[in-house]
């Protein structure tokens, strides 16, 4: 039988923090990123991540199993059509914590929780880019290396016309 993890609970039971974290990660997919506390945050992410990797799959079971979850149907829909396919090449990281300090009324630590938005595109276009610059210069070598190749023609019709 497996047994429930260790630790606080975040203010509540088992069940609690299940349902907390299910409105949240509804939040995180309706709003793109939310504010909350730096321990909710932190909670929320594998929740969210296992999420986005079971609508990435795109079958009926795995929409299924996100709808336990989630129970909004129209937020589902927006999970499986809209942000699964952006991550399709992405093979996890799909969310990012950045802290923003206290809040004022009891000065919990806050954190913002967020879809990260097709990094892993941008390092391969700037790796792309490279790439291309990189080509760019070994076919201005070639074509420098051609042009005497072509200056060699009329040398091998001279050499042609002392040979007859």
């Amino acid at each position: 039988m497996p047994k429930p993890a260790k630790g606080a609970r975040l203010g509540g039971s088992a069940a609690h923090e299940r349902l907390l974290l299910a409105n949240l990660a509804k939040q995180l997919f309706e709003h793109g990123r939310i504010t909350t506390t730096e321990a909710k945050a932190r909670r929320l992410r594998p929740v969210a991540e296992r999420l986005i990797t079971k609508a990435k799959k795109g079958d009926i079971h795995n929409r299924r199993l996100v709808l336990q979850t989630i129970t909004d149907k129209g937020i589902v829909h927006t999970l499986f059509t809209e942000i699964a396919p952006r991550y399709a090449e992405r093979p996890g990281g799909y969310t990012r914590i950045t802290k923003v300090g206290n809040r004022r009324g009891d000065n919990a630590k806050m954190a913002v929780i967020e879809l990260v938005e097709g990094e892993i595109a941008k390092k391969a276009t700037v790796a792309e880019a490279e790439a291309a610059a990189k080509r760019a210069v070994k076919e201005d070598a070639l074509k420098k290396d051609a042009a005497p190749v072509e200056d060699a023609k009329p040398v091998e019709a001279a050499e042609e016309s002392k040979n007859a």
